[in-house]
């Protein structure tokens, strides 16, 4: 019987800006809660990721209340990304706060824990800590991104009395937790470091991959596209933190160097489509690189059924070191090798893993390498990393076991 049915069953609020029909992580733990008997509310935003335009059936208007799968979803109002200009993005980060403070203030009932999902920005935590506040709950939130040292990766800011404001204000949202949760030891380690409120509980819960990343999906007519080509896949957003204009002319760069069948398969959308798109122009590689349209999470498993390996790749800035990307999770569920160009602790895991190639972030000549290698290297040796992958995927970052750490830590008195 669930932790939560024993005990009488609990009410939990989840407060997260992305939440279903965006494609995040979230929606897989409130499926796993609600599976497990826990009754469970989403306080979220309007879906506009990562495109900046409103899915099929939303608008600035809402609809600002739903029930899915029994879950109540509250949404609030926020200003869409259009375009993933830096001043859209930084008035999507500041409205969705704003009235989502405002939303809770009008929810009514009770709750027995609030967890906070946060990726970026850390103002996310603003409405979750309001409702920690009003409905006495303790307030337990998943720091997937810390900032500011997150939007430092993405935009450059110089101004000493910014980024002071800015760490000011991190820290002020993180010592307002009840526990904070992070997804590596690093994290965690630095999460500590910022907190004053020795009262705040600290945990390491890596990002779980979904069920269905593990079980491959064969689409011959997709095949049959890329027939005869070596595919590296990269799958999800692309954005300034991937670097995948190296990426892109690290796959140029082995092309010249002797691997005429490589092509490297970009499956996503993000703000820096533009860029990689130009970048494939200055490198002559558009017959060596495809672009593809972004595609449901559950489909994803019709690439990698064809892929020679999966693609991961991190810019070379020293606070994505303490990152674990939830990527990792996915492609080693997979079973399939892994060329990945990041440093740090999503590093260490595929080294450990045994399942891959890994290159210090940025440097491009050392991918170029690392392709070279896998193409120099032999079945056998691919079969084995692609098990590598598989094993470690089961024993460190299965949904199951992930989910219900979650929930001990979040809906008991641990």
């Amino acid at each position: 019987m669930a932790k939560g049915l024993a005990l009488g069953k609990k009410r939990l609020l989840v407060v997260t800006q992305h939440y279903y029909p965006e494609n995040f992580k979230i929606n897989d733990i409130v499926a796993g809660f609600v599976e497990d008997g826990y009754c469970v509310d989403v306080l979220c935003g309007l879906p506009n990721y990562p495109e900046g335009e409103w899915f099929t059936g939303y608008s600035a208007r809402g609809p600002k209340y739903e029930e899915l799968d029994g879950v109540k979803i509250y949404r609030a109002g926020e200003i869409r990304r259009k375009g993933n200009t830096s001043v859209r993005i930084f008035l999507n980060y500041v409205s969705w706060p704003v009235t989502a403070f405002f939303r809770v203030m009008r929810m009514k009932g009770s709750y027995d824990a609030v967890f906070c999902y946060n990726t970026s920005p850390v103002i996310m935590c603003f409405p979750a800590i309001k409702a920690s506040k009003k409905y006495h709950a303790p307030l337990a939130t998943y720091v997937l991104d810390i900032w500011p040292e997150n939007l430092y990766g993405v935009l450059n800011v110089k101004s000493r009395f910014l980024r002071s404001v800015a760490y000011r204000v991190s820290n002020w949202h993180y010592n307002r937790a009840d526990k904070l949760i992070a997804p590596s030891t690093a994290l965690k380690e630095r999460l500590e470091q910022r907190i004053k409120n020795k009262g705040i509980s600290t945990y390491v819960v890596p990002q779980h991959a979904e069920d269905f990343f593990a079980v491959s999906i064969e689409d011959l007519a997709l095949q049959s596209e890329f027939a005869g080509k070596t595919v590296f896949l990269f799958t999800g957003n692309l954005s300034p933190a991937q670097n995948l204009e190296g990426v892109v002319r690290a796959t140029a760069s082995a092309h010249r160097k002797g691997f005429r069948d490589i092509h490297l398969l970009l499956v996503g959308s993000g703000m820096s489509q533009a860029s990689i798109e130009r970048t494939i122009q200055e490198e002559g590689a558009a017959e060596l690189i495809t672009l593809y349209r972004r595609v449901d999470a559950r489909d994803i498993p019709k690439f990698t059924a064809f892929a020679a390996a999966t693609i991961i790749s991190l810019s070379a800035h020293a606070d994505y070191q303490l990152a674990m990307p939830a990527k990792i999770a996915s492609c080693m569920a997979a079973g399939k090798p892994i060329i990945a160009s990041m440093d740090g602790e999503g590093a260490r895991a595929i080294q450990e893993a045994e399942c891959g190639y890994v290159a210090p972030a940025g440097d491009e000549d050392r991918l170029c390498d690392c392709f070279l290698e896998f193409k120099e290297s032999n079945l056998t040796t691919r079969e084995q990393m692609g098990r590598n992958a598989k094993e470690f995927y089961e024993k460190h970052y299965a949904r199951t076991a992930v989910i219900k750490r979650l929930e001990q830590i979040v809906l008991s008195e641990e």
